[in-house]
């Protein structure tokens, strides 16, 4: 019997992660997802229901790989200049874990430097996590819950 994912993997991976988006390294960012996954910015923090409720972002496969392709080519106003990221985890929790998959909670503070200003975007992030049948981790959900959501988002030109 295959262990559960444990804290250090799933954080290890998350780091991971944030650093591909950091880099702009789309293209290894967008395979670390499963073909169902969505990644989802709710606009209210508690909202659980996201089909059902406005979203700055739910995004299944095709929206991500529209949303890398915008960063991409500079269609988007919010993409000129890029902007440059660093994001920081932390406060990692496993909310439930088993061999094949895993919940975890963290923070992140992402910094963005764009047009000589710098903006801070706060939030609790809650991965779902699945073991790939070669053992890799890949997400199955990514939810963005930002602490000043119902304001906070104007002109972003990337991926929280």
């Amino acid at each position: 019997m295959t262990q559960a994912i444990t804290l250090d993997e799933a954080m290890t991976f998350t780091w991971y992660e944030a650093d591909l988006l950091d880099n702009a390294e789309y293209d290894e960012w967008l395979s670390l997802w499963t073909s169902d996954a969505r990644y989802v910015v709710p606009i209210e923090p508690g909202e659980t229901d996201f089909e059902n409720t406005l979203n700055y972002a739910y995004d299944d496969h095709s929206m991500r790989q529209k949303r890398v392709d915008r960063l991409r080519n500079g269609q988007s106003i919010s993409t000129s200049p890029v902007a440059r990221t660093v994001r920081v985890q932390s406060r990692f929790r496993i909310l439930k874990t088993d061999p094949t998959a895993c919940e975890l909670r963290c923070a992140q503070i992402l910094t963005e430097f764009r047009r000589g200003r710098e903006r801070n975007y706060t939030a609790d992030i809650e991965f779902s996590l699945v073991r790939g049948g070669d053992g890799k981790l890949k997400i199955s959900r990514k939810v963005v819950r930002l602490i000043n959501s119902t304001d906070a988002l104007t002109g972003i030109g990337y991926i929280l």
